[in-house]
């Protein structure tokens, strides 16, 4: 991979990026030498976020904490809840609209209903009103908050996207960056994700060594697996016919479709984006453009859409008789290449074990059982984080 492959830049907005780059350094230097202060919490936290405008594939990740964390104990996710039609702390219910929780949280709660989902802006007040909750969480996820720095998380895992790599890329507004590259520093974990599955071994070794992290940061790769296509809505039972057939229509409105696009494209006929901003909200005139575009495309046809999109799907009205029966859901999730998966997952759960509650009562009972025997000479090495 060379500089530029991905990566567009606007040159002549770089005097501006300059000055972005000035606010923004300044007010992380506020956090570094403490006038703003980063606040570390009783249960451990793990932040999953970016420094990028635009998604890294946040959700999916979460998901796959949630996934690995969730039967073993207690787990709570809390994001801001973009685009919200409510304020303040909110905890989610299977009776929540989306629109007073946003579209990621609403798709988590669904996917995981026996989870906390929370929102709230002010990420300091959502961890301590979880805690002081009769079921308080054994461990928080936070979505979206690397550059949420009030917040002291246990573990920073930092994702980037493969299509558009932090180390290529410039400050906003000339690129996508809202921080220095050297932000990159505060993450315990690098993930690199969206990647191709045909990736080869020299492709892993440049980004490697051009992501130049430190000893103590850990880096991994991540791609996206699809699971199998569900109606959107409950009055269509059956699945469309043989992929490789159909004329696909891509509906998409988030950040990054690419990889998306790229591996949907050799299973079907021909593909066709219909592309909206990330979060958009799909209009009566949005949805007027989806009947028009998808009823002058040959047969055999569908739509496919994603998870997050059709969480703001579902609020909307006005679809043709012959979109509601073609109108499918792509579930996905996200898989470790490398052989990456155990390693990522002990770090994960050793964190959280060792900080968890119920441990750290155990090692004060052992402790206070045990205060008069002499101390070991020697300590297991193990794994710690921030």
């Amino acid at each position: 991979m060379m500089e530029g492959d991905f990566i567009k830049i606007n040159e002549w907005l770089l005097p501006l990026s300059w000055f972005y780059g000035v606010g923004v350094g300044f007010r992380n230097f506020l956090f570094e030498v403490g006038i703003l202060k980063s606040r570390a919490f009783k249960t451990p936290v793990i932040s999953v976020g970016n420094i990028t405008v635009g998604g890294t594939g946040k959700t999916p990740h979460v998901e796959y904490l949630v996934r690995l964390l969730h039967e073993k104990m207690r787990v709570a996710v809390l994001s801001r809840g973009y685009k919200r039609k409510s304020t303040g702390f909110l905890v989610a219910t299977e009776e929540t609209p989306m629109k007073l929780i946003g579209d990621e949280p609403f798709q988590i709660k669904r996917k995981f209903p026996n989870i906390t989902v929370a929102v709230d802006k002010k990420r300091t007040r959502g961890i301590d009103l979880l805690e002081s909750s009769p079921q308080a969480p054994d461990a928080i996820l936070l979505d979206d908050a690397f550059q949420h720095r009030y917040v002291k998380p246990g573990i920073n895992i930092l994702l980037v996207d493969y299509h558009r790599l932090i180390i290529y890329d410039k400050l906003l507004p000339a690129g996508r960056l809202r921080e220095p590259l050297k932000g990159k520093d505060r993450a315990d974990i690098v993930i690199v994700t969206k990647c191709p599955k045909e990736l080869k071994p020299m492709n892993f070794r440049v980004i490697t060594k051009a992501m130049n992290l430190y000893p103590y940061q850990h880096l991994f790769f991540t791609t996206l697996d699809y699971d199998l296509l569900r109606p959107l809505f409950a009055t269509v039972s059956k699945t469309p016919d043989d992929l490789s057939m159909q004329n696909v229509l891509l509906l998409t409105g988030i950040a990054s479709p690419q990889q998306l696009m790229e591996d949907i494209k050799p299973l079907v006929k021909s593909i066709t984006p219909l592309t909206f901003a990330d979060h958009h909200n799909f209009s009566h005139k949005d949805v007027k453009l989806l009947n028009e575009t998808f009823a002058a495309m040959p047969a055999p046809k569908c739509i496919i859409t994603t998870e997050k999109d059709a969480a703001r799907l579902t609020q909307a009205e006005g679809f043709s008789e012959e979109v509601i029966r073609s109108l499918y859901v792509q579930p996905l999730h996200i898989s470790f290449m490398l052989d990456q998966e155990e390693a990522f997952n002990d770090l994960i759960t050793g964190y959280v074990m060792k900080n968890s509650r119920n441990h750290i009562v155990a090692q004060q009972k052992d402790s206070h059982k045990h205060k008069t025997k002499k101390p070991e000479t020697t300590k297991p090495k193990t794994i710690s984080f921030r």
